[in-house]
């Protein structure tokens, strides 16, 4: 399992640390970063790295069919293939981490309120998660959610990307609306994946690994949906009394 020494529980500690404590303090009496050219760069990488992923997955879920959709078990050590599993592992792993830099940008930008509890325990917990569920050898069984996950966020980048080059873009609130959506409607194909899973007796899935992400699934659900119902729903209703 992990230790207090283990590189992961280091880097998270740090990012911990920074964001909610040293960051803001170090920020407080300071005019914000301009970041702009810094954050669109950022917003390509992560639109090239996602799609990127998104291919490589797709190729090998759908067109090698590798898998059993519904029962996603790690292929044998020995399998002519284990190395793309063990490749796209590494890949979603690390975009993890590097998720966690759009934070830093909220820090030095002085957008406090922007690292909200759904930022900072989505941007946590996943990492932790993934590098378990690798350690564990019970990363196949997640292979599908990731993808999911990918597609999203291919959608996500590609919206801050625009909104940071078109104010036209940035001022409009339905692309947030449907984004967050997006989001909502991936864990719940989750989860309905997860229940198809755990239906089967004699699928050798992991069952830690299948109840840990159905816990942190729905967990992301309930959060984005408030998130949703508080700056949509109710939003839009406070507009709709003030005209």
């Amino acid at each position: 399992m992990l230790s207090p020494a283990d590189p992961v529980i280091i880097v998270l500690l740090g990012y911990l640390l920074f964001v909610l404590k040293v960051g803001p303090k170090f920020m407080q009496n300071r005019t914000p970063f301009d970041l702009r050219t810094i954050i669109k760069g950022y917003n390509i990488f992560q639109i090239i790295y996602n799609v990127w992923m998104l291919v490589y997955a797709i190729h090998f879920l759908f067109f090698l069919r590798l898998y059993d959709l519904g029962c996603m078990t790690s292929l044998p050590l020995d399998h002519e293939h284990k190395h793309r599993e063990s490749y796209f592992g590494t890949l979603y792993l690390v975009n993890k981490f590097a998720d966690l830099t759009e934070t830093i940008f909220f820090v030095l930008r002085k957008k406090n309120r922007q690292i909200s509890v759904l930022h900072v325990f989505h941007h946590v917990s996943m990492p932790l998660v993934v590098y378990l569920f690798i350690r564990l050898q019970g990363f196949a069984a997640v292979i599908l959610y990731c993808v999911l996950n990918v597609a999203v966020h291919v959608l996500m980048y590609t919206y801050y990307y625009l909104s940071s080059v078109s104010k036209a873009v940035q001022s409009s609130l339905w692309w947030k609306k449907y984004i967050t959506m997006a989001q909502m409607v991936q864990f719940g194909i989750i989860l309905s994946i997860i229940a198809y899973t755990l239906s089967q007796p004699n699928c050798n899935v992991p069952r830690p690994v299948v109840y840990v992400s159905g816990c942190l699934t729905l967990s992301f659900l309930v959060l984005f949906s408030n998130f949703y119902i508080k700056s949509y729903l109710l939003s839009d209703r406070k507009r709709g009394q003030k005209s």
